[in-house]
């Protein structure tokens, strides 16, 4: 592997800019062929309870440690603070922008209150200046033959870089690297780690003036030069020339292994090789991303199951537990599951309901979207319904 980093170290000189860009924060099987097939077998005494962080820049170190023993308190184990978003990092970061140097501050309280920490990415988005500029080759597109560049889906930071291009998983890679060299973190938490959707969650179309029924060519990715080729060489025909890709089951595979390949074959490795635990942050209807998770070799698996979302109850949290359990046990994976909620759509009672029900799906635990989102009474019904699981 070194000079694999020595030639990341070169790329990312020469690629990226140091000025900060602002902060964005988006809207928080058949055999793989993916040659790394291990279970990793999660340590024994893993979190129990999990929440995303999103960066504060103006607290002090003892503001965060009172923030985080009060998180002891209520049943919180592990954190997971957001340290790279689509454009800047959040840490000192030796070739990202540079938003601000929130991880270095918030660390030491956390491992002194006995909190897990695991550093939080996005991991395909990319909206840094200097890429989207120069490296317009890096990016997705769509069947209609658009770049996210120039026409992203939904909303303007739905630049997605591509899985199959190797100047995008260098520079995926790269970040992997300088985040899981990072003394002290427990872990990498990848979120993103996708293709755009499409077919959007259904309570969230009308917020976007859409209705979709079908894969549609606008939200349908990645027709890239490289992605076709791979699939051409692969399987003898271009996507183009197929009579409806949306029905292809080798093309939608494809797209499946290009996201688990890098997945388990590229990123994995480098976080197992600094000795860091592995987690993602995840969709239920994993078809929509192309984000066969349940193939990845994870030792946390964290769905959000965002009720609201999908027009669902608590119920449904249940159900979809269970099945993503199912799928990993499936495929042979011990990985643990804890049900993502989301604590800004629901009352105290409400919260209440999500957890047992989660635990009713035999969930290894719950975390919570998010840490700015609770407040004194979620945080009571959070620590007394964890204390009955």
């Amino acid at each position: 592997m070194p000079e694999r980093r020595t030639f990341l170290k070169a790329l990312g000189a020469g690629a990226l800019g140091a000025a900060a860009t602002g902060f964005s924060t988006p809207p928080a099987r058949a055999p793989s062929a993916s040659t790394n097939t291990s279970d990793p077998s999660p340590p024994d005494s893993a979190p129990t309870n999990w929440v995303w962080m999103t960066p504060e820049l103006d607290v002090s170190g003892e503001e965060w440690r009172r923030r985080f023993e009060r998180l002891r308190s209520h049943n919180i184990d592990a954190i997971l603070p957001q340290v790279y978003t689509n454009s800047a990092a959040y840490y000192g970061s030796d070739f990202l922008p540079v938003e601000g140097e929130w991880l270095e501050t918030i660390l030491p309280p956390a491992k002194e209150v006995g909190l897990e920490v695991h550093g939080w990415m996005v991991s395909m988005p990319c909206t840094i200046p200097k890429i989207v500029n120069q490296h317009k080759e890096w990016f997705v597109v769509n069947r209609n033959g658009e770049s996210a560049v120039d026409n992203p889906a939904y909303v303007d930071y739905y630049k997605f870089t591509c899985p199959n291009r190797p100047g995008a998983q260098d520079f995926i890679e790269r970040r992997v690297e300088e985040i899981t060299s990072i003394d002290g973190l427990d872990g990498i938490h990848f979120d993103y780690i996708r293709f755009p959707d499409v077919v959007i969650a259904k309570a969230l179309q009308p917020k976007y003036g859409i209705v979709q029924h079908e894969e549609q060519a606008p939200y349908d990715y990645c027709y890239c030069d490289v992605c076709r080729s791979k699939f051409e060489r692969d399987h003898g025909a271009d996507p183009y020339d197929l009579e409806d890709p949306t029905m292809s089951t080798a093309w939608r595979l494809f797209r499946y292994e290009s996201i688990t390949n890098l997945v388990n074959d590229r990123l994995i490795p480098i976080a197992r090789e600094n000795g860091k635990a592995v987690s993602a942050a995840t969709f239920p209807n994993w078809e929509a991303v192309r984000q066969r998770w349940h193939h990845w070799d994870l030792d946390y698996v964290h769905p959000m199951l965002y009720h609201n979302f999908y027009h669902a109850g608590a119920n449904w949290v249940r159900d979809e537990t269970r099945a993503g359990i199912e799928r990993l046990r499936g495929q042979g994976r011990s990985t643990r599951l804890y049900s993502g909620l989301n604590v800004g759509a629901v009352a105290p009672g409400g919260l209440e309901r999500l957890i047992e029900k989660a635990h009713e799906g035999d969930a290894s635990g719950i975390t919570l979207f998010a840490a700015g989102s609770m407040n004194d009474a979620l945080w009571t019904a959070f620590a007394e319904a964890t204390s009955k699981a």
